[in-house]
């Protein structure tokens, strides 16, 4: 029986997978996910950063003007971790902080120029990678794809995965180094 006629009928909460489908799958995932992240990871050397700070690039990128307590809870790491990756990324010129002028406790967030080049460096990485997976598991499989890591993150952090608060333009974006 094909693969996908033996998961079609899956219930969650029972075992309907084998042990070994299921470290197959984990392993993919690390797999995956170790070489989603190493091209990014050497870029961020080349910057002094990690992967703190490439998260926190991504979200501001993706949602100009957040709060700080909003990547906070996107990012789910201490305050003290953010205070030390946005120190370093406000020091050195790639994110740009204001006070909200409704409510001047909050800080809002988004990214220099230099901030939006380097996002924008990363995301290309990436999107090749992904963009060549998919090319290779063809056009169908996109959909199963999402719907597959939507399911693994927790429930009440889903409705944060591809939205996007309207903000700042593109900023003319070009690579940094080759």
């Amino acid at each position: 029986m094909p693969e996908s006629d033996s998961l079609q009928n899956l219930n969650p909460n029972s075992s309907d997978l084998s042990q070994e489908e299921m470290r197959q799958a984990i392993e993919l995932l690390f797999f995956a996910y170790r070489d989603f992240t190493g091209e990014a990871d050497a870029v961020l050397a080349y910057f002094g950063f990690g992967r703190a700070h490439h998260r926190a690039i991504y979200f501001i990128g993706r949602n100009p003007r957040i709060s700080v307590s909003d990547l906070l809870a996107i990012l789910k790491i201490t305050k003290q971790s953010l205070s030390r990756v946005l120190t370093q990324l406000i020091d050195e010129g790639y994110v740009r902080q204001d006070t909200d002028p409704i409510d001047r406790r909050r800080r809002l967030l988004h990214l220099s120029e230099k901030g939006a080049e380097l996002e924008w460096q990363l995301t290309q990485r990436q999107s090749a990678r992904i963009t060549r997976a998919y090319a290779a598991a063809g056009a169908g499989s996109v959909a199963g794809f999402r719907s597959i890591l939507r399911a693994i993150i927790d429930e009440d952090d889903r409705q944060r995965v591809g939205r996007r608060v309207d903000g700042e333009p593109d900023m003319g974006r070009r690579r940094l180094i080759g």
